[in-house]
């Protein structure tokens, strides 16, 4: 099997080939199944005028946007980059942050990041936020919604 390099032009150049239906543009509003998913970050970014962002937005991710981290050369010195990388393309929306890139994941919080990742991957995977539990005193399960709200609200 042979190796092909691909680079972000080339990655560009299959995405638009890809969207072509029958020798038409797909349009934006063609795609808009439920593709975001509102989240509430457990500590919240804070920018650097010390205001704290919590609430943000989250949309499902392409195979483009799998691929694209692949290629970055931030990634190919430091495979944990990854993720970083990852959420920084599928959070469409944080608090008031205006342009939520790498640089931004990159000054989370840990726990924030490991509930983005977590959130990452139930929302694509699963197709929704919700996870079961169970008490550990009564035994009892329930589901609970991890994009919910502050822990203690309903």
């Amino acid at each position: 099997m042979r190796r092909r390099t691909v680079s972000l032009g080339d990655l560009d150049e299959l995405v638009e080939v890809g969207r072509k239906d029958k020798g038409r543009s797909v349009t934006h509003s063609e795609h808009s199944a439920h593709t975001e998913f509102d989240f509430e970050l457990p500590r919240g970014y804070v920018d650097q005028n010390g205001a704290t962002h919590r609430a943000g937005r989250m949309r499902l991710a392409t195979a483009r946007d799998e691929l694209r981290p692949l290629i970055d050369l931030r990634v190919k010195e430091n495979p944990a980059y990854l993720s970083v990388v990852l959420l920084s393309q599928v959070i469409t929306e944080l608090g008031t942050v205006s342009d939520v890139h790498a640089g931004v994941v990159e000054q989370m919080y840990a726990t924030d990041i490991a509930f983005l990742q977590d959130f990452y991957r139930r929302i694509n995977s699963e197709g929704h936020t919700r996870a079961g539990v169970a008490c550990p005193t009564c035994g009892s399960t329930f589901d609970v919604d991890l994009a919910g709200g502050r822990l203690g609200e309903s």
